[in-house]
């Protein structure tokens, strides 16, 4: 159990105790918040996989809820330097759908919640749960969202707290609820993800890095074996190039 946290002190009601599976090292961290919608758009994921992944390269941890969505993908890109801020007890996986995600938080990364064993969500836990996601971050983002989602309420709660809230830009049309924070200037946009990111840190290309010291250019397999699925991630983001079963960087 975790009883004191730095972050909590300007909250008007502080959780009094918070239960946690995992590395509770990562409190320690420099943190961000990410949150947004539960049906992302196809831009949205990858820009949130993308922010994720850099925060974590420059040693930040990335807080989200565990949920569907945005703060799914802000897990994925983040682990093992993430932290799960749960709306029910941590004996029960919720969303079902996120199991294995949760499953590997609790492994690698950090889950907490304030509530006791066989606690299940409910709509209000929810918007509590919000609280603690935001106070833990030095700042806010939000991916995408709708004008009447839930994730407008931890909007309110990082203005409260005098918090900086940036987003992502979107179509007209599209991810309503940030456009009217942008519209209202109560966020801030972010128009390049390795350039925000480099105001909280170096971002540094470690893949880039270690193909430097191969002698010769490494075969698929040997770099399968070296980086695993993340050459993939690679080929797609136009870093490497995979041509007679070689890699290139680009």
């Amino acid at each position: 159990m975790i009883e004191k946290i730095e972050q909590f002190s300007s909250l008007k009601k502080p959780p009094k105790i918070l239960y946690s599976i995992g590395d509770k090292s990562l409190l320690d961290t420099k943190m961000v918040s990410i949150v947004g919608t539960r049906k992302p758009i196809s831009y949205t994921k990858e820009s949130t996989l993308k922010l994720s992944k850099a925060f974590s390269s420059i040693g930040y941890t990335v807080v989200s809820g565990a949920a569907m969505g945005v703060d799914a993908l802000a897990h994925i890109g983040s682990l093992p330097r993430t932290i799960a801020v749960m709306a029910n007890s941590l004996d029960i996986y919720y969303p079902k759908v996120n199991q294995k995600l949760i499953e590997k938080i609790y492994k690698e990364g950090l889950a907490i919640s304030e509530y006791p064993e066989c606690t299940k969500a409910t709509r209000y836990s929810f918007v509590i749960r919000n609280r603690i996601v935001v106070a833990l971050g030095e700042v806010l983002i939000i991916a995408e969202a709708d004008e009447n989602s839930g994730t407008m309420r931890s909007a309110e709660i990082a203005k409260e707290m005098g918090k900086k809230i940036f987003v992502l830009p979107h179509r007209l049309g599209q991810s309503k609820g940030t456009q009217k924070l942008l519209e209202d200037g109560d966020a801030k946009l972010i128009t390049d993800i390795d350039k925000f990111v480099s105001r909280f840190g170096k971002i540094e290309d470690t893949l880039d890095d270690e193909f430097l010291f191969f002698k010769n250019i490494p075969t698929l397999e040997e770099a399968l074996v070296k980086f695993g699925d993340k050459l993939y991630e690679y080929e797609l983001e136009g870093k490497i190039e995979i041509r007679d079963l070689k890699v290139y960087l680009c």
